[in-house]
């Protein structure tokens, strides 16, 4: 005669002050002892969690923390103005080139050394220093996805020193 099959309910509710009905007679001595886990044991063997320093949390494995300095494809521009006395004026910005990415739409390239982005973009590329964490919020704000470090299949660079020469010229 097989052995009937005993819910684990009665193991728990053994090991609880009852009110109302009790478990039949046939349930064991040995059930009337909760059974410790064994999850207790892989606990207690673990040491205990470092605890987490006050401030942000940190960033997720494989993200470089928010302030890594990186080395973006960017530009100056100029946008003319008044100013308060009423002359024309230009104010100079820094434009960040964007890129088409065919898996991430557009982009902006983030490199962690300028000899990256120099192999990747070539000698002339002009570039702004920044921290990752501010031009990712910003990009993100407009649409775009920033790629640290991409692979950057071989092609003509964007900017030749005679490009940079012009553009010198154009500016001023």
């Amino acid at each position: 005669m097989e052995v009937p099959i005993r819910s684990r309910l009665y193991d728990y509710y053994d090991s609880v002050e009852h009110v109302g009905p009790q478990p039949p007679p046939d349930v064991s001595p040995q059930a009337a002892e909760p059974r410790r886990s064994r999850l207790l044991d892989y606990v207690e063997a673990q040491p205990p969690a470092p605890r987490a320093a006050a401030g942000p949390p940190g960033p997720r494995p494989g993200v470089p923390p928010y302030h890594t300095p990186v080395f973006v494809p960017a530009h100056p521009r100029y946008v003319a103005a008044e100013d308060g006395a009423g002359r024309r004026v230009r104010v100079p910005f820094v434009a960040c080139e964007l890129f088409a990415d065919v898996t991430n739409g557009t982009v902006a390239f983030a490199f962690t050394t300028l000899d990256r982005l120099v192999a990747a973009l070539g000698e002339a590329q002009p570039w702004v220093a920044a921290s990752i964490g501010p031009l990712a919020e910003g990009m993100r704000e407009h649409g775009a996805t920033v790629l640290l470090d991409p692979r950057i299949a071989p092609r003509h660079p964007n900017w030749r020193p005679q490009d940079l020469a012009a553009y010198a010229r154009k500016v001023r």
